[in-house]
């Protein structure tokens, strides 16, 4: 189109048609699509995702209450999954309810190990456990003992219900007690144990005949229907009184045995006279026909009492049964407290119902072996680093104490509140991501398998020494644990305190576990002929003797050099260790993760899943499993990263799987063919650099190689994240640079060249395309902004609205709504709705979405999406990505505004401030379209991103808003500015070491990123160049002299800055006093020349702001070219470029810190950002408030 009133210098002019607008207002249009796809494809695999879920059993059994209406079924069906032969025999043999009876009797075996292992893990309390457990029943037990949590007020509410029934309505009464199976299995029970009881205490034939007869009656009565015309249930509630005191009787201790028998016959006959007399209606008559019932009368019935079987335990726990189901009235609904033991508890059983094969026997199953590769991370917590308080007065162990107070209770109840020192650090230690935590977990393998094989032998065969001795060591050939340690030889070595406690606890760990195996690298000078030289050997050991207190070696390989200089260290020390591990299968696991004993029962079945021809008769060569995330349970940024993390292991990689075939390796708890991928490359890539992401370059290695991927929603390990807004933004960085060195690798390249068309989609947005898209939906906000800089400042969109026709034509403003929805993270949220829908329901799901926004997910996500596209945009260009180690400890604590500006001054900062002047140079200079609400939308959309950019980092900071620790900040943020830089001085303690770090990449750069950043850096030059031609100074000229002129304001500007910084070096502090005077000389040559500019060539406030919108902008598009070019610069604009970068910095942390000073000096914003972050520590009662305030309570048990 022809524009008549171009406001620009015509760089080429006589041009017909415009270049510049069509690129202004396409631009952004394209790259839309992109974005299209994606949420296409997120929308795709959410429905398709949730009803594959659906199809697979997830989420039937989502509630205890579930759990309780099907628990009848879960004995059969655990039978069904782990002894299928046990079940088949039991079929052809016994009748219905005594397989019932069988399938319960070996149900609860494994049943009492679960709930014992979460009472060993502190998870639940002692009275939880007895609820829960499973009594085991003896071979004349006659009826199926249910846990109490089934039956818990059960009794209560039948006798109230026989209380309230008249006479005639027997068959009411029946139907409303079998109407509740657990109340009629109750009733049941009682019945016959009472009996058996009564029986078990009574010595007297005579005495054992009434007590028959009276039970005689009561069935007959039953039979012909006369049960209420021949008993009367207003004395039920007081015979209920008389059993619950003779109960008590036989719980109590007892010395003198005379009076403990005197005690139970006077309970005894109490408890006849209420049964013949107040219960049933015509009693005496009914008893006339035993020849002992004048005895009773005369009162001396049951006078010979057998107190030999009450000792027993097996007696105490029916006893103790008893008195409970007669006397527990409260609802059972809560039991357990713990939510993450009813978690478990519902998953497991769920899990039963699933498409799960049937497990083979231990010796018929596939053996397999667990690998963990282990650097530095935290192993066992000591004592000092428990109680050692940080600036606040917190330490670790206080902090758990109050995000834990319920598993603190338990773990002091276990203890009978004589906890030593080395107890509670076991305890903290299983609350953390520590290596003891990973390695207990790993361990209930082989516990599950000792279980399994006793579970299998027969009782008949074999003494039951040669049966523990099988049940030992079947599970030892089968089940290998490797934890390669990498530096366990070094710390051997070492003399430093550290870490020798370091190599103590992992010494401890092997005593504790014979069946564990540490892989270490070993280091020697050797001699070799006549001289020295370094050999490194492979090494595996294993604990010694518990009394030796040493490991003993088991193998040794030599290596032709150091592995971890050839490639990276965490793959190389998976490497190394591979060759020590066996079997047939391998399951990797990382340092931060966990396994339950539930679990790890389902090891088998899954291990069939090998076996299991999938797609054109192809075997499966990774086995997929979900995750848990232990992590989200208390702030809300653990909580929205817990939801991602879950929605990617579940629903994206039950989708990625079947029916795409585009799931890969993704570090998590993945199960490797060993045999497969040992002789086709191993399970990491080790090339440095590129495979920073080294776990899914092992699914593209399986892929490539013919292997095929499966995933498997029945079983899930634990796994924990970071819980930090620092951490999380760490760990985003390290996959944003992983999926970057992705895109430049050669297997990304194979694979898109081998794939067909649909599975190369599939795969592009699955892996590396998001990342893309992440980037693309950044770089659409950039072109739309500064197209609509160009159109502004060009004067073109003032035609564009007076054009009718072009008016109409909103597709500009329909296209970029898709990127206000990438924004915002809808392509995460999406899934993690539908996930929790099918596993919580939806109204949890609607409730979570809603709490989501009020805790303010979309900040977050917001946030996020910058991290990505910088990092990953950063690797595109200059490659060169590390790995970044992201913490894995306690974060709930405040970060300082120096660590902030550290992390997000160059990814978040100054994107943020280049958008928000943007937006103010539109709005300034621009024609808005006030009537329209889709533009309006997409400009609140910018603003949002630019506020979320800026400020995020600070609204999830702990305390951001507190007014002192905002002046502590100032203070440090000053001091390290300040503080010079050097060698041996770290990033966190100078802006000169930082500085340098920071700029790192483009040292080792190719000149293709040199160029590239220079022309990204050339932007900045545009702010320039349009407002100078708006200037009210300019007289409307549109001569390339204005532009030139501007150049010299920048290069005197430059030069003034360059006086003064040489003035501070020549004069420094000898000549202070004429420093200030040659500042004090410029200062006023500059204002004197501002006036006569003013009076003379009309120059405006408004001309001054508007230069500072237009200089700023270039002047950091100067220093972006100069650091490009660094290697080229002399030592003298290298300091002029770093003093102007210093300003900089100073500049934007001023205009940051502004809006937090003044929030901070408001008492309630404080207040409100906490309950913000930890909604979910309240939610669950817990003192935040106190941990954040420092505020120690004395009284909290130590």
């Amino acid at each position: 189109m022809h524009v008549e009133n171009y406001l620009l210098y015509k760089i080429v002019p006589n041009v017909a048609h415009n270049v510049g607008a069509l690129i202004a207002i396409w631009a952004p249009i394209i790259l839309v699509y992109f974005m299209d796809a994606q949420i296409w494809y997120a929308i795709f695999s959410t429905l398709f995702g949730g009803v594959l879920g659906a199809f697979r059993h997830v989420g039937e059994i989502r509630t205890l209450g579930m759990l309780r209406s099907r628990f009848r079924s879960v004995p059969r069906a655990f039978i069904e999954r782990f002894l299928p032969l046990a079940h088949h025999d039991s079929k052809t043999k016994l009748s219905d309810n005594s397989i019932e009876q069988k399938n319960m009797a070996i149900f609860s075996q494994m049943w009492n190990e679960f709930i014992c292992s979460m009472r060993e893990e502190d998870l639940i309390s002692n009275k939880d456990q007895e609820l829960l457990l499973v009594p085991c029943s003896s071979s004349d037990d006659s009826v199926i003992r249910w846990p109490l949590f089934l039956l818990a007020s059960k009794i209560p509410a039948a006798l109230n219900i026989a209380k309230d029934s008249k006479r005639k309505e027997d068959a009411k009464l029946i139907k409303l007690i079998n109407s509740d199976f657990y109340m009629h299995s109750a009733v049941v029970e009682c019945y016959k144990t009472i009996k058996c009881l009564i029986d078990g205490l009574l010595e007297d034939e005579a005495d054992k005949k009434i007590v028959l007869k009276i039970y005689d009656e009561v069935s007959n009565s039953l039979q012909q229907g006369k049960f209420l015309k021949e008993f009367k249930m207003s004395g039920m509630p007081l015979l209920s009184v008389k059993l619950e005191k003779w109960l008590k009787i036989l719980m109590a201790d007892h010395w003198d045995d005379e009076i403990y028998k005197a005690q139970i016959t006077k309970a005894l006959q109490g408890i006849m006279d209420t049964v013949t007399h107040d219960v049933m209606i015509n009693g005496q008559k009914a008893l006339q026909g035993a020849s002992v019932y004048q005895n009773s009368k005369d009162g001396q019935s049951f006078e010979k009492i057998n107190t030999q079987d009450i000792r027993h335990k097996s007696w105490k726990d029916k006893v103790s049964r008893l008195h409970f189901l007669l006397t527990f009235k409260e609802s059972a609904a809560d039991v357990p407290r713990n939510s993450e033991a009813r978690r478990r508890i519902t998953f497991f059983a769920n899990s039963l119902f699933m498409n799960m094969p049937t497990a083979p026997k231990v010796s018929d199953m596939r053996s397999f072996s667990v690998l963990t590769p282990y650097y530095s991370e935290h192993i066992l917590f000591t004592g000092d680093e428990l109680n050692k308080e940080n600036e606040d007065g917190i330490s670790t162990l206080f902090y758990l104490q109050k995000i834990y107070p319920d598993e603190w209770t338990n773990f002091r109840e276990r203890m009978h509140y004589q906890e030593s020192k080395e107890d509670i650090c076991n305890w903290a230690t299983y609350r953390g991501q520590t290596l003891f935590r990973s390695v207990r977990g790993m361990m209930y393998y082989r516990k599950a398998l000792e279980l399994q094989c006793a579970l299998e032998l027969p009782n008949h065969n074999a003494s039951r020494e040669e049966d523990s001795a099988r049940a030992q060591a079947l599970p030892d050939l089968k089940f290998t644990y490797v934890v390669s340690c990498q530096i366990y030889g070094t710390l051997k070595n070492s003399d430093d305190s550290h870490d020798q406690s370091r190599q103590r606890s992992i010494l401890d760990l092997m005593l504790m576990h014979p069946s564990l195996r540490v892989a270490y690298i070993d280091e020697r000078e050797e001699t070799v002929n006549g001289e020295s030289e370094k050999s490194f050997y492979s090494v595996l050991v294993k604990g010694g003797d518990k009394f030796d207190g040493y490991e003993r070696e088991i193998y040794r390989i030599k290596l032709p050099g150091p592995p971890t200089k050839i490639g990276g260290g965490k793959p190389e020390n998976q490497n190394h260790a591979l060759i020590f591990t066996r079997g047939e299968a391998l399951q990797t696991i990382d340092m931060n993760q966990d396994n339950y004993f539930e679990e790890a029962f389902k090891m088998r079945n899954v291990l069939e899943e090998f076996e299991h021809s999938c797609h054109w008769q192809r075997k499966p060569t990774i086995l997929g499993l979900r995750e848990h995330i232990f992590t989200g349970s208390v702030s809300s940024l653990a909580w929205f990263m817990s939801n991602q993390e879950t929605s990617f292991v579940t629903i994206s990689q039950r989708f990625l799987a079947s029916p795409l075939r585009v799931r890969f390796h993704y570090g998590h708890p993945d199960i490797f063919d060993r045999i497969f991928h040992i002789t086709r490359g191993g399970i990491s890539k080790a090339s440095k650099t590129i495979n920073l992401s080294e776990d899914i370059f092992a699914g593209f290695n399986s892929t490539l190689r013919g292997g095929y991927i499966t995933h498997h929603d029945y079983i899930q390990v634990g796994k924990g994240r970071d819980v930090g807004m620092n951490q999380i933004s760490s760990f985003e960085a390290k996959v944003a640079n992983g999926n970057g060195e992705q895109t430049l690798s050669r297997d990304v390249y194979r694979l898109g060249c081998r794939f067909d068309f649909f599975r190369m989609l599939s795969f592009y947005f699955t892996t590396v395309g998001f990342y893309f898209n992440s980037m693309v939906t950044v770089l659409t906000v950039y072109l739309f902004l500064y197209g609509r800089l160009y159109l502004v400042m060009s004067g073109m969109e003032k035609e564009i609205l007076e054009k009718s026709i072009i008016n109409q034509n909103k597709s500009l403003e329909a296209a970029l709504i898709p990127q206000s929805l990438f924004q915002v993270g809808l392509l995460l949220v999406l899934p993690m709705l539908m996930e929790i829908s099918l596993e919580k329901g939806f109204r949890t799901a609607l409730a979570d979405f809603i709490i989501m926004q009020l805790q303010l997910a979309s900040v977050f996500f917001t946030f996020q999406l910058g991290t990505k596209a910088h990092y990953f945009g950063r690797t595109i260009l200059h490659g060169g990505s590390k790995y970044r180690a992201t913490g894995r400890g306690f974060v709930v604590f405040h970060a300082k505004f120096a660590d902030n500006y550290r992390l997000y001054s160059r990814s978040h900062f100054v994107k943020g401030f280049e958008l928000g002047i943007l937006l103010v140079v539109y709005e300034v200079y621009g024609v808005s379209y006030r009537r329209s609400s889709l533009y309006l939308f997409i400009t609140c959309s910018i603003w949002f991103l630019v506020g979320s950019w800026l400020f995020a980092p600070f609204v999830f900071n702990p305390s951001g808003f507190d007014w002192q620790k905002t002046v502590d900040d100032w203070a440090d943020w000053k001091r390290w500015m300040g503080f010079r830089g050097g060698i041996g001085i770290q990033p966190e303690k100078s802006w000169e070491s930082w500085w340098e770090r920071e700029h790192e990449h483009l040292k080792y750069t190719n000149i293709r990123g040199r160029v590239l950043e220079i022309i990204l850096a050339l932007r900045f030059f545009v702010y320039q160049y349009g407002i100078v031609y708006h200037l009210d100074i300019a007289h409307h000229s549109r001569s390339w002299r204005v532009y030139g002129l501007s150049w010299g304001v920048i290069a005197a500007a430059f030069l003034l800055s360059k006086i003064v910084s040489v003035g501070r070096q020549l004069l420094g502090i000898e000549l202070e006093l004429v420093f200030r005077m040659l500042k004090a000389f410029l200062f006023l040559a500059c204002l004197g020349i501002t006036i006569l500019l003013s009076k003379t060539y009309g120059l405006t406030i408004s001309d001054l702001l508007a230069a500072v919108l237009a200089f700023l902008p270039t002047g950091w598009g100067i220093l972006l070219i100069g650091q490009a070019c660094r290697p080229w610069l002399k030592g003298l604009m290298r300091n002029f470029m770093k003093e102007m970068s210093r300003a900089y910095d100073y500049i934007m942390a001023l205009l940051l810190f502004m809006p937090i000073a003044i929030l901070s000096w408001l008492p309630f914003v404080s207040e409100f950002q906490t309950r913000i972050l930890f909604n979910q520590a309240f939610s669950r009662g817990l003192q935040i408030s106190i941990i954040l305030a420092g505020r120690k309570d004395k009284s909290s048990p130590k």
